[in-house]
């Protein structure tokens, strides 16, 4: 999805409404049953992805929003702060 994609699909929402991350997975492999992770977004974490599939795209911006559980968001904050910190 495209951030203007997000931006339209947001404008049609209520102005006070909470956004939420809901992550869908099943609940075992070879089960037909999923389960609804339900995250708060603490953070919107802009990125620089070389790893996808489509190679015309290498260096493209991707835009991460960032939701978990809280001890694990701060975790993964904290350790992209440092990791921006350093130099080669």
């Amino acid at each position: 999805m495209r951030v203007s994609e997000l931006i339209d699909i947001l404008r049609d929402q209520p102005q006070d409404a909470e956004v939420e991350l809901a992550v869908v997975a099943p609940v075992k492999e070879s089960d037909e049953d999923i389960t609804v992770d339900r995250y708060a977004i603490d953070g919107v974490l802009p990125w620089t992805d070389d790893d996808l599939d489509d190679p015309t795209s290498e260096g493209q911006v991707v835009v991460w929003l960032v939701g978990g559980e809280d001890d694990d968001v701060d975790t993964f904050l904290d350790a992209i702060e440092q990791g921006e910190g350093e130099t080669d």
